[in-house]
């Protein structure tokens, strides 16, 4: 295909069920017509979700990169524009919710947590303080870090259902607030350490 050639939109399961077998196989031009081909299709997904352009490039490329991740898992090539979107719509709803919990806290709250650093130095002084909350929390056990992630930081519109969390978790419902409060305590004291 002639460098710069317009992409047939609608363009046969059979071609791209070559682009993705050659795609597979490291053929960067079958890769480019494969994203070429798709591209409008992950951005219109990105638009519909309100992501700032900056989060939107990033979706864009992580739903790519998932692709190169399972690219051969794909055999049927009609499946590709739905795995496309389910993906697309997935990442979507990640750049959400890690944009929901990174939210600035309200200047007063600011001022009191940074002992009244006020000026360019509080960015840089949250920046750090956010650090070492991620380094400590990457330190607690893969358990402890499972529960955290469901219960408080990727919890959608208010507190999840602990029944449910129970069942996806298969535990006990009546464990999930004394497991969850001694977990918290384990990243208090991680933090406690370090001086936060």
């Amino acid at each position: 295909m002639p460098e710069g050639a317009v992409v047939n939109a609608g363009a046969s399961d059979d071609r791209v069920a070559d682009w993705m077998l050659a795609a597979s196989g490291g053929d960067a031009r079958a890769w480019e017509l494969l994203v070429q081909r798709f591209a409008g299709l992950v951005w219109s997904i990105c638009r519909a979700y309100r992501l700032s352009p900056e989060d939107a490039a990033d979706v864009s490329q992580l739903t790519w990169l998932r692709l190169v991740e399972n690219l051969e898992r794909i055999r049927d090539p009609r499946r590709l524009p739905g795995w496309l979107a389910t993906t697309c719509r997935r990442e979507c709803l990640a750049s959400q919710r890690r944009a929901r919990s990174s939210l600035a806290i309200e200047d007063d709250h600011l001022d009191r947590l940074l002992g009244g650093v006020a000026g360019a130095d509080r960015p840089l002084l949250t920046a750090d303080q956010h650090a070492i909350l991620w380094e400590a929390f990457l330190r607690l056990s893969e358990w402890c870090q499972r529960i955290l992630r469901i219960l408080v930081i990727e919890a959608e519109d208010g507190p999840p259902s602990y029944r449910l969390v129970a069942e996806k978790l298969k535990v006990p419902v009546g464990s999930l607030g004394p497991t969850r409060a001694r977990c918290l305590d384990q990243l208090r004291k991680l933090l406690d350490s370090r001086g936060i």
